[in-house]
């Protein structure tokens, strides 16, 4: 099961992060998300823990634990859509038209 972690202390490494789920069960991976431009912890990450009933009560046992100074909000993840990221509303759908596009305008036109 995969587990959303968020308020995860900037100081946080992944390997302590998945010490702290190893207590509740077997961690497959533990992940927390970088700025990619900075380099520095975006201040959440992502557990997978093998068992859905030990991920269960790591999220039941972790969610407002106190870990380095800041207080976890722990919950399942939810998955992962293929929806466009903000925005939408109009001339952002993806297709040509509103500005420029096939030969509109007469730009591609011999006079």
């Amino acid at each position: 099961m995969n587990i959303y972690v968020a308020n995860i202390s900037f100081k946080a490494s992944d390997d302590e992060l998945k010490e702290l789920f190893e207590q509740h069960g077997e961690v497959t991976s533990a992940k927390i998300i970088m700025d990619k431009l900075t380099n520095r912890s975006r201040g959440f990450g992502f557990v997978e823990m093998a068992d859905s009933a030990s991920a269960k009560q790591a999220i039941s046992e972790l969610n407002g634990y106190n870990f380095q100074g800041k207080e976890l909000v722990v919950n399942e993840a939810r998955p992962k859509t293929d929806a466009p990221r903000g925005g939408g509303g109009y001339g952002n759908s993806g297709r040509s038209g509103g500005y420029g596009g096939g030969d509109r305008g007469g730009y591609n036109k011999k006079w």
